[in-house]
This record gives C-alpha cells, structure tokens and sequence, in this order.
C-alpha cells in the first residue's frame, strides 16, 4: 500500500470556525482525522480526532479519540473502537499544553506523539502531527500496520517529514 495519499491526508486537518463570533463562545469543535492509521488486512482504518474549542486550542481533559473508519463499507461509515481494540490502538496518556496534546498510544506507549493546534489565516482550525522517526524529530505523514494470520501485527511502518523536507521512515517491530 502506498503511504503518500495517506501522508497528505493526515499532515493537516482543518476545522471551519468562525474568528471572533460570539456564537461559538464555549463551544468545542472536532478536527476528525488528526492522525490515521492503515493496516493490510483491509481498506479500514482508525482515526484520532482531537476536540478543539473556539480558539483551536485542545478541549477537556482528554480531547483525543479514536474511531473506526469502515471504509469497506463506505467512505463516511465509521464505528468506535470494541475494547480489545482499544487496548491496542486507543490512547495510553493524553497530557495538555495551550496549543497542543501530548499523547502515546496503548500499543507502542514508548512512542511520544503530539499534535499540534492552530488557527489558520483563513479562520479554520488545523492540526499536524510531530513525532520521532528514526530518532529524527518529524512531522507524521502516515501509519501502516502490516498484519500476520489472525491479525497479529508483522511490523508498524512510520513515515513522515523531517524539519529539513526530507522524508523519514521507521520500521517498528514489535
């Protein structure tokens, strides 16, 4: 599977919110796919939304969440994670800064990843992704789980961007 359009699609996420409006006072807003992890067996896929309020900062004290998306069965169709889903690919930690969340995944709890909060110049709310790749700090282009028979998990391919454009990649092994 190639990891490319993957890459592109979990950079940024973006959320429209109006600057300034009065109305969105106190509201929270949901960046749906701030990160995404692909697998082998089929075209379904986990996603980590991340709750922002109006100042595209991090809302509550757990803002991230992980959801299915059963691309197998249309492109909008998504599912929550089942529990022993969650033991792998749920969040392990999730500790707040004014601009951005810093969490590990119950499945690689070594892994520091952030995500990174902002308003864009043209209103909306976007999010990347940062994380090491091959000891090189990275902006997280994609996750890509190889499974074995009876979906245990052969390897977990990392790919992203280094500060300098280059592209980093990362093998983990479990």
């Amino acid at each position: 599977m190639k990891l490319l359009p993957l890459a592109m699609a979990s950079l940024t996420t973006l959320a429209i919110i109006s600057p300034g409006g009065d109305s969105d006072a106190g509201q929270v807003h949901v960046l749906g796919s701030v990160m995404i992890i692909a697998k082998s067996s089929n075209r379904n896929q986990v996603h980590y939304a991340v709750a922002v309020d109006e100042s595209c900062a991090p809302a509550g004290p757990t803002p991230i969440h992980p959801y299915w998306r059963m691309l197998e069965r249309g492109p909008t169709v998504t599912e929550p994670l089942t529990a022993s889903e969650d033991r792998v690919l749920g969040v392990e930690r999730q500790e707040l800064s004014t601009d951005a969340v810093h969490f590990a995944l119950r499945g690689l709890p070594g892994r520091a990843f952030t995500i990174h909060t902002a308003r864009a110049g043209d209103g909306t709310c976007s999010s990347w992704v940062g994380t090491t790749i091959a000891g090189v700090p990275a902006r997280l282009g994609g996750i890509y789980v190889q499974q074995k028979l009876f979906g245990a998990v052969d390897y977990v391919q990392m790919k992203g961007f280094a500060e300098n454009g280059t592209t980093v990649s990362e093998r983990v092994v479990p």
